[in-house]
């Protein structure tokens, strides 16, 4: 763990012995360790059947069986599925958002839980795999930012699940931000913007890619198929939220 990380777990311990805790959304008292109440957790946006069994896209419709959406039939995508429980809407967006660009760090908390809730569902949790690999920051957003959100995010989950986090990637072409790009463009934004540390490190696993929010897919599916080429057996994603 990095010594910003480790700072920042020292500070969430002191704060929670000088106040008492409460929800970060409604600010009614808590227990401690709880960082969202019941009430507002309900608030939290759920993805139900019918989704897509690739990308979790949900569907209002009368589909009573699994499906697979157009955008996935008409993609040739690197990973096997792509997993999230709760939509981007909301305080799941709004916690996204504290925690990734106002550094709000002790909601990694509630985030890790619902990341956790991708880990159980039965695309994951049926098929065993070899560890976590969190989508990597460019150096240079690193340093601007001073901590990779998927990284910290991993981190936990690995305590959760006795996973390890293996930093098989590294991000080596610095890339504009994707937010108002559509797919197309994000897909050629990310051109051999990854690449693998030491194929040797992921050949024949089965990897879980862990970031914060899956949009058109394009980030993780190009960490995919760059795991993939160096010899991943598999690789599925895992998100807090679908957009």
């Amino acid at each position: 763990m990095k010594i910003a990380d480790s700072l920042r777990l020292v500070a969430d311990a002191v704060l929670d012995a000088l106040y008492p805790p409460h929800c970060a959304q409604c600010r009614t008292e808590t227990t401690s360790g709880e960082h969202l109440c019941a009430a507002c957790a309900e608030q939290a946006p759920r993805i139900e059947a019918p989704f897509c069994r690739q990308c979790s896209q949900p569907f209002d419709g009368a589909i009573t069986g699994e499906f697979i959406c157009h955008q996935c039939r008409e993609r040739r995508l690197h990973f096997d599925c792509a997993v999230a429980r709760f939509r981007s809407r909301g305080v799941v967006r709004e916690f996204m958002h504290r925690f990734k660009y106002e550094r709000h760090f002790y909601l990694r908390h509630p985030l890790a839980n619902w990341l956790m809730e991708a880990c159980e569902d039965e695309r994951i949790a049926t098929q065993p795999f070899d560890g976590f690999v969190p989508v990597p920051l460019h150096p240079a957003r690193l340093r601007e930012r001073e901590f990779n959100q998927a990284e910290v995010l991993a981190r936990l989950l690995a305590k959760r699940t006795g996973k390890p986090v293996m930093g098989a990637l590294q991000r080596v072409r610095y890339t504009t931000t994707q937010t108002r790009l559509d797919r197309d463009e994000r897909m050629e934004n990310l051109r051999n913007a990854f690449r693998v540390r030491h194929a040797s490190f992921v050949q024949s696993r089965h990897l879980v890619l862990v970031d914060d929010v899956f949009t058109t897919g394009s980030t993780v599916d190009e960490c995919a198929r760059v795991l993939r080429q160096a010899g991943a057996a598999s690789v599925r994603v895992i998100t807090v939220a679908r957009g």
